[in-house]
């Protein structure tokens, strides 16, 4: 008996951790959603009202790497919601092919014109999409500068460097998924 009160409060306690961990795991994604919000305003105040008035938006904070003609990334977001408020978490990872060299991390930016859209990409996840940037930052200083055109109607990118060094001009197919530990 005094095995399976050690189990069960060991269990318990394993439980509680993970649940607390998810939290955490929550609360900095959604932290670091409202970071990109708000530079994002402070760069392209014109955002703020198409945000508002769209179906939805995601955030993500992103690694890339990009060697001669391969370039690979990975990062975390949340799809929100406008009309319903809810918050989706994904994960994504991206591939692609160009010339380039570099590493960066980067914020982006979906804003959804349509419902359609937005819920294309939170239950199919993939984006295909044409990058060319610039960028040598670390923190506040530096410069970058960086276009983005997505393949998927309704949809429109923008991207910020946070860090990093890089000048590459690639095509990317980028997958993008629901966080099942988050959601």
């Amino acid at each position: 008996m005094k095995k399976l009160i050690v189990f069960f409060t060991l269990l318990s306690i394993s439980f509680a951790s993970f649940a607390g961990n998810v939290e955490k795991e929550r609360a900095k994604v959604l932290d670091t959603k409202t970071e990109i919000l708000a530079r994002l305003y402070q760069e392209s105040p014109e955002t703020k009202g198409k945000i508002a008035n769209a179906a939805g938006y995601a955030t993500f904070s992103n690694v890339g790497v990009n060697v001669i003609f391969v370039s690979a990334g990975g990062g975390s977001g949340v799809v929100h919601n406008n009309e319903s408020g809810k918050n989706t978490f994904m994960s994504m990872g991206s591939g692609g092919l160009g010339l380039g060299l570099g590493v960066k991390d980067f914020r982006a930016v979906f804003i959804f014109n349509t419902q359609k859209a937005m819920s294309d990409f939170t239950n199919n996840g993939w984006d295909f999409s044409g990058q060319a940037d610039a960028a040598a930052k670390s923190g506040d200083k530096g410069g970058e500068g960086s276009v983005a055109k997505t393949a998927v109607k309704d949809v429109e990118v923008y991207q910020m460097t946070e860090n990093g060094i890089a000048l590459q001009a690639t095509l990317q197919g980028t997958k993008y998924w629901k966080n099942d530990k988050l959601n």
